[in-house]
């Protein structure tokens, strides 16, 4: 009896060490926050948005708070970076596949070491959980993204990051539930029936939808190419992983997974004042400056863009202006935001320059305001998204995870500084 005791107390530790393995020390450096909201934009490169006319809001915030000139994306296409946001690693991940939902079945990137790509094709995306290798960041892509020379940057071209075993197959929202805090993923347009097994949706009709059902049928009839993909899975990186799929956490679960309207939404839980101490708040394909090529001319993607402003659809960013002028007005109307107890911040950043072709490299935007400390801070310091988590992770007490780990990767501690109240 002692020695299966034993055995089973091995076994329970060895599962605990390997839940924690690509956990490290608290980051220092950035102060406690009760609240951070994290708006992610899409798809554009630092100077297509700094100073571009069409984006007075974003322009303005960004003299009034805090900025970066010298943060980076990590790599292409969209979903790596959601992933290393929230997580710290691309989880052996360099597509922007659906998930493989609720496959127990299938074996994960992590553990097979073998990432699922654009090119060559993959299959949907196994639930992310375990222990194990991520894939290799190169500085300049010939073969995933881009087919040969002169290939798309990652990062600035330089820099590389190896893969890297003792990766653990989580995301902040594990950690914020372990520590008793709360966390909401808020995505616009997501149907009402929530996220499970949603792909795409134009918050009334997804992937799921079966047009057969709805009469009298339409000459030509209405199929799922007719629908606008304002909601998309890739944008919401908590529904990869096996732990919000499998939902046996009632606080690591699609309950936490809301749209901007509702009972529960954004603007609701703002409005009540009810916030989580972690916000994701995921603008849909319209607003956050994707486009779409059959929503219309104001929604349409940047006709002829090279990495410059001259060939953007200004109709495009002028809608993500004012979706992040919403966003920021309703957070600092809130009660959360006016609390003179509490601490909270905004961050506004962009996924990656969908466009760094070589020589543009994967320089993003990044604004940082808070309720408290310094304004007008402009860092041209080097952060990237590792830096972004880190941070976040110091701020609300929980340790660095995966990359954000690295000793390379520093916390933002002048775009975070302490101060008086404004």
């Amino acid at each position: 009896m002692k020695f299966a005791l034993a055995s089973i107390s091995l076994a329970l530790a060895s599962l605990v060490t390997s839940a924690h393995a690509g956990e490290g020390v608290t980051p220092h450096g950035v102060p406690h926050l009760d609240h951070v909201f994290v708006v992610m934009m899409e798809n554009h490169g630092y100077g297509q948005i700094a100073n571009n006319p069409n984006a007075p809001f974003i322009n303005s915030l960004a003299r009034a708070a805090n900025l970066s000139t010298n943060y980076f994306a990590i790599a292409h296409p969209s979903l790596n970076n959601y992933l290393e946001v929230v997580g710290g690693s691309n989880f052996g991940v360099l597509s922007d596949n659906d998930p493989d939902w609720h496959n127990a079945a299938c074996t994960t990137n992590l553990a097979t070491g073998v990432p699922n790509t654009d090119n060559p094709p993959s299959p949907s995306i196994c639930p992310i959980y375990g222990v194990g290798t991520d894939a290799a960041v190169v500085a300049i892509d010939m073969t995933n993204e881009a087919s040969g020379a002169p290939g798309t940057i990652n990062i600035d071209g330089v820099q590389s990051i190896p893969a890297m075993s003792g990766i653990s197959g989580i995301t902040i929202a594990d950690q914020l539930a372990r520590a008793g805090k709360t966390w909401k993923s808020y995505q616009e347009n997501l149907p009402l029936e929530g996220a499970d097994r949603i792909n795409y949706s134009d918050g009334i009709y997804s992937n799921l939808t079966d047009f057969t059902t709805i009469t009298p049928a339409l000459n030509p009839p209405l199929t799922k190419a007719n629908i606008v993909k304002q909601y998309a899975a890739k944008h919401n990186p908590f529904v990869y992983f096996r732990s919000i799929q499998e939902g046996s956490d009632h606080n690591l679960s699609y309950r936490n997974i809301v749209g901007f309207d509702g009972e529960h939404g954004l603007y609701a839980d703002l409005a009540a004042g009810h916030v989580p101490s972690f916000s994701f708040i995921a603008p849909n394909q319209c607003n956050d400056q994707h486009g779409r090529g059959n929503a219309g001319a104001f929604c349409n993607y940047d006709p002829t863009d090279n990495g410059t402003q001259a060939g953007l659809n200004p109709a495009l960013i002028k809608a993500g202006d004012v979706a992040v002028r919403k966003i920021v007005q309703a957070i600092r109307s809130s009660k959360a935001w006016k609390n003179d107890e509490h601490r909270s911040a905004i961050v506004v950043l962009w996924d990656e320059n969908d466009y760094s072709t070589v020589p543009n490299t994967n320089q993003v935007m990044l604004i940082v305001d808070t309720n408290y400390g310094a304004h007008g801070v402009v860092s041209s310091k080097r952060y990237n998204h590792f830096s972004l988590l880190k941070s976040i992770e110091g701020a609300l007490g929980l340790p660095c995870l995966n990359h954000a780990c690295d000793a390379n990767v520093d916390v933002m501690s002048d775009l975070f500084a302490e101060g008086g109240h404004r």
